[in-house]
C-alpha cells in the first residue's frame, strides 16, 4: 500500500508552535524545532520558494542511514509547526535490506514541491532489490502533502540497451536549478561498479521514459578506478549549480596527473542551453553511459580543492575549500571562467576567509553575491566577498566555541534574511524523558539565525 500522509504520519505530525525571534534581537540563533525525530537538512535547498517552510528528512529516527528514512517533513519558519508531507507504507527497517528509503529533501525554487531520494517500494523489492546507493531515484511530492508522488527519473538495469533517457543505478541529492529548468544529481552505477561516482542532470522532456517526467544524462565521463591516463577523471562529486540558469555545474574531480599521482581539484562543466540530451548514450549491460554532445569540462584549480562547491547566483564566481598558507582549511573564491594558472591575476583564486579555527563546512552564498556564510568553531560566520575594502571581513552571527554542539547543513533563505542549520541538542518526549536517535545520539534540531543587514546590501552590518 502506498499513500501520502498530511498532518498525521507514522512518527508524528504537528507540535507546539514556536514564536519568531523578537525584532529586538536582530541576530543570534534560536531553536525552531524540538520534536523527538531527526530533522536533517543535509546541505540541500531546504527553504520553500517563499521562505515560509523548511523541508527535512527523518533518517536515523527508526534506523540508520537514508535506507531507513521513512518520512519527508516540513516545518514553518514562523510558527515551528511541523507536518509530514510524505510517508509511504509499508516500510522495512533493516541494516542490510531496507525499503523504500527516503532522504536529502530539497524544495523547488519556483514551485511548491519537494524532491528527495526514493528507493524501491517494499512491493518492488522482489524484482528491484532493496535500498542502496545504486538503487534509488528522485521522487517529488507537493509541498502541501496533498498529492501523489511522481518520479523524475527512470531506473533500468535489466535491458541489454538501457532505455534512452533512463539510468542504471542511483541518483542522489537532487538539486533544482534556481530557474528550475534542470535538476542536478550525483550518480552511482549498478551495472558497472568499477566506475566511481559521477554527476548528471535531469531535464523535462516530451520523450522522457514512460512513467517519469525527466530525461537523465551524465555530465562528466569517468573511467574505472586505477585505469586513468593523465588528465582523465576517476570520480566527480560535491557538485552544485553555478548561476541561476543551470549552464554550469561545478564539482570536485579526482584526476590523474602527468606524474601518475592523483589530485582532487575544482572543475566546471559547461552545459549549453541548447544541448540535445538525446545525443547521450544511456549505455547497456556492458557499456557505461556517456554524456550528450556539446559539453565542455574546464579545470579551474591545479591544486587541491574540497567540499561541496558553491556558485554565486549570477554565475560569475565559485567558492570552494582549500588549505591556506598556514595549513588551515579556508574558503577560496575563483571566477567561474578563471584558473589558478591564468596569467591574469583577476582570474586566479583569492582566499576569502581567515578563520582561526578554519572552515569546517556549510559554504553558502547570499543571493546578492556580496557575502558567503560558512561553519567554523561550532558557529556560523559570514564573510564579505564583494570586491573592495570590506572583502574578507568576517563576523560570527551565532554563538561559537568548543563546548557547543557542531552546526551542520547550513542553508540561506531566498530573501537573504535568514540562515538555517542543524545542531544535535538534548530532546525530550511529551512526558519529559530524554530521548535519543537510533544511534543513541542527540537528535538533530533545526536552528535559525537572522542575517544582520539593515540596509539590505548583502553585507553584514558591523557587529560589536
Amino acid at each position: 500500500m502506498r499513500f501520502t500522509f498530511l498532518c498525521a504520519g507514522l512518527l508524528l505530525a504537528a507540535f507546539t508552535s514556536y514564536p519568531q525571534r523578537p525584532a529586538s534581537a536582530p541576530f543570534g540563533e534560536w531553536q525552531l524545532t524540538s520534536s523527538p525525530v531527526q530533522h536533517l537538512l543535509d546541505n540541500n535547498d531546504n527553504f520553500s520558494k517563499d521562505d515560509r517552510f523548511l523541508c527535512f528528512d527523518t533518517r536515523e529516527t527508526l534506523g540508520g542511514g537514508i535506507g531507513n528514512g521513512t518520512t519527508i517533513m516540513k516545518v514553518s519558519t514562523v510558527t515551528g509547526l511541523e507536518n509530514t508531507v510524505y510517508a509511504p507504507t509499508p516500510y522495512i527497517i533493516s541494516s542490510t535490506a531496507a525499503a523504500p528509503g527516503l532522504g536529502a529533501a530539497s524544495f523547488n525554487h519556483k514551485a511548491d514541491e519537494i524532491a528527495f531520494i526514493h528507493g524501491p517500494f517494499v512491493d518492488e523489492t522482489p524484482t528491484l532489490g532493496f535500498y542502496g546507493t545504486t538503487n534509488r531515484r528522485g521522487g517529488v511530492v507537493p509541498g502541501d502533502g496533498g498529492g501523489e508522488i511522481r518520479f523524475l527519473d527512470k531506473r533500468d538495469v535489466t535491458s541489454a540497451e538501457t532505455t534512452p533517457g533512463a539510468h542504471r543505478g542511483g541518483t542522489h541529492r537532487h538539486e533544482f536549478a534556481i530557474d528550475s529548468t534542470r535538476v542536478g544529481f550525483t550518480y552511482d552505477d549498478y551495472l558497472m561498479t568499477t566506475y566511481g561516482r559521477t554527476i548528471g542532470m535531469l531535464v523535462p522532456h516530451p520523450r522522457a521514459p514512460e512513467g517519469v517526467s525527466h530525461w537523465a544524462v551524465l555530465l562528466v565521463k569517468v573511467v574505472p578506478a586505477n585505469t586513468a591516463q593523465p588528465g582523465e577523471l576517476e570520480r566527480a562529486d560535491n557538485d552544485s549549480w553555478i548561476g541561476a540558469k543551470a549552464l554550469m555545474r561545478g564539482f570536485i574531480g579526482r584526476v590523474k596527473e602527468a606524474d601518475g599521482s592523483y589530485q582532487s581539484s575544482l572543475f566546471v562543466v559547461d552545459i549549453p542551453q541548447t544541448v540535445d540530451v538525446t545525443t547521450a548514450d544511456a549505455g547497456g549491460l556492458t557499456r557505461y553511459p556517456t554524456p550528450p554532445q556539446g559539453l565542455t569540462i574546464r579545470r579551474l584549480t591545479n591544486t587541491a580543492a574540497s567540499g561541496i562547491v558553491r556558485g554565486s547566483q549570477d554565475g560569475t564566481r565559485v567558492g570552494y575549500y582549500a588549505n591556506a598558507a598556514d595549513g588551515s582549511r579556508q574558503v577560496f573564491i575563483i571566477p567561474s571562467n578563471g584558473s589558478d594558472l591564468s596569467p591574469d591575476p583577476a582570474l586566479r583564486p583569492v582566499q576569502a576567509t581567515s578563520l582561526p579555527a578554519g572552515a569546517s563546512g556549510g559554504l553558502r552564498w547570499h543571493p546578492s553575491g556580496n557575502s558567503i556564510a560558512v561553519l567554523s568553531n561550532n558557529g556560523v560566520a559570514v564573510t564579505c566577498v564583494k570586491p573592495g575594502p570590506l572583502f574578507g571581513k568576517t563576523y560570527f552571527i551565532t554563538d561559537q566555541g568548543g563546548a557547543l554542539p557542531a552546526p551542520e547543513a547550513l542553508v540561506w533563505s531566498h530573501d537573504g534574511r535568514r540562515l538555517a542549520f542543524n545542531r544535535r541538542v538534548p530532546t525530550y518526549d511529551s512526558t519529559g524523558n530524554l530521548v535519543k536517535d537510533i544511534n543513541n545520539n542527540d537528535f538533530r534540531q533545526i536552528f535559525l539565525v537572522n542575517f544582520p543587514d539593515e540596509n539590505n546590501n548583502g553585507i553584514a552590518d558591523p557587529i560589536e
